[in-house]
């Protein structure tokens, strides 16, 4: 906890000080963005309903600094090699050129643009794209429609599971999501056919954005976990349910799962997080306690986020009919079973090599209740049990022109709300 958190201290960007903003002082993240009169762009900083354009304004101050020198390239990813003090310097340095008593307000307003100028792009190139299983509630959930009688399997509360996704199709929020084709066999039918996904579904998740990562060969001890993280995001890992469940056995997701995913396009800094952090997930009595690499103290104590998590849901007839995003699931990352610290010290823990701007997904947040269920096959029950929408339709699952919509938030008494923005995508057929 630092200056930059203290909740008194407001920004002279107008928007940034209203209370229900995504974007306050005390918040910027870092995105890379083009203007869309095609004049420029690369990697800037939100903060309220404006984007500051960093790279310009640090090529035109000539500074040589390494926390701005590296905020001119076209992606994140240098930035991100550089490590935690950069990181907070370079914080630090944009807190006070946009804090209300800045001495460079007149120079810095100059290079701002309103977020309806700008069009998001990827903030990082990703080498490597792993997604893990980290909510006990999906799983046990998930596993019951599959296997009633055995729905978690016995390792889950001994290891992070987790699966390699596929880098090339990430995209940004807002590209739009075609429908899948693959294997699917129905448990009547005889034989399998080959066709357009029918249970297409978006999963609720967070993505965690590597830094510095580590050599083939080393590992990364869970002490050091958070090192190697720079931030969170949103995510959506959109899936084909009917194909998943014809193909995931015996070496897990692949066709169901790599066709897209989906990410917010603002990365918020685990510095800026820092006054929402829990404990982590209390383990019932009974469950086994994690094995010494993947315990430590400290991750016990404040490895955990409490982030707000909804998904809401647009179908072609309600934009229409102009009826607003109907609510789908409230959820919260603070109930994952494993933290984002043991995902990375597990996913090192082989020597495998993470390199900055590789992304890891938490998988999807689930909570007890029905209502925080992150995803339609939970939803719905795996079809069974249809959504009413004010629109007159129902949902087992995502229909062409149906638009799903993320948004996060960690907000705390005494502190200010920060927001992840959104992430959405468009089902074309």
């Amino acid at each position: 906890m630092n200056e930059t958190h203290d909740p008194k201290i407001k920004s002279w960007v107008a928007s940034a000080n209203a209370p229900d903003c995504d974007f306050p002082l005390q918040n910027l993240p870092f995105g890379v963005f083009r203007r869309k009169n095609d004049e420029g762009g690369g990697i800037g900083v939100a903060i309220g309903d404006q984007v500051f354009d960093v790279g310009a304004w640090v090529r035109d101050q000539g500074k040589s600094s390494a926390e701005f020198k590296l905020l001119t390239e076209k992606r994140l990813n240098r930035f991100l090699a550089a490590g935690p003090q950069i990181w907070s310097a370079a914080r630090m340095a944009l807190f006070n050129l946009l804090r209300e008593d800045s001495p460079q307000r007149e120079q810095v307003a100059r290079y701002l643009d309103a977020t309806a100028n700008v069009e998001m792009e990827m903030p990082i190139d990703i080498g490597d794209y792993t997604d893990f299983y980290a909510s006990v509630f999906h799983a046990t959930n998930v596993g019951s429609m599959f296997r009633p009688d055995n729905p978690l399997l016995p390792n889950y509360k001994w290891v992070p599971i987790g699966y390699h996704g596929r880098a090339s199709s990430v995209v940004a929020s807002g590209a739009a999501v075609k429908r899948p084709s693959g294997q699917r066999k129905p448990p009547t039918a005889d034989m399998p056919t080959f066709g357009p996904c029918a249970q297409l579904d978006y999963e609720l998740e967070v993505g965690a954005v590597i830094g510095p990562g580590n050599a083939l060969g080393e590992t990364v001890p869970l002490r050091d976990a958070e090192k190697h993280i720079f931030g969170l995001c949103l995510l959506n890992d959109w899936s084909a349910r009917d194909i998943q469940a014809w193909e995931y056995q015996p070496l897990g997701p692949f066709l169901a799962k790599n066709f897209v995913t989906t990410i917010s396009p603002w990365l918020v800094t685990l510095e800026a997080l820092e006054p929402y952090r829990r404990s982590a997930y209390k383990r019932p009595e009974g469950d086994p306690q994690p094995l010494p690499y993947l315990s430590d103290e400290n991750d016990q104590q404040r490895g955990a986020f409490d982030v707000s998590l909804d998904a809401y849901l647009s179908t072609r007839k309600m934009r229409d009919e102009k009826i607003a995003p109907i609510s789908l699931s409230h959820g919260s990352l603070r109930d994952m079973y494993w933290t984002f610290g043991q995902m990375l010290a597990h996913h090192a823990s082989n020597g495998c090599n993470l390199q900055p701007g590789d992304l890891i997904g938490s998988g999807t947040v689930s909570g007890q209740s029905k209502h925080s269920r992150g995803c339609l096959l939970e939803l719905s029950w795996r079809g069974t049990e249809p959504i009413s929408l004010p629109s007159g339709e129902t949902r087992k699952f995502l229909e062409d022109g149906d638009e799903v919509i993320f948004r996060g938030y960690a907000e705390r008494e005494g502190q200010a709300r920060i927001g992840f923005g959104e992430c959405r995508g468009i089902v074309v057929g």
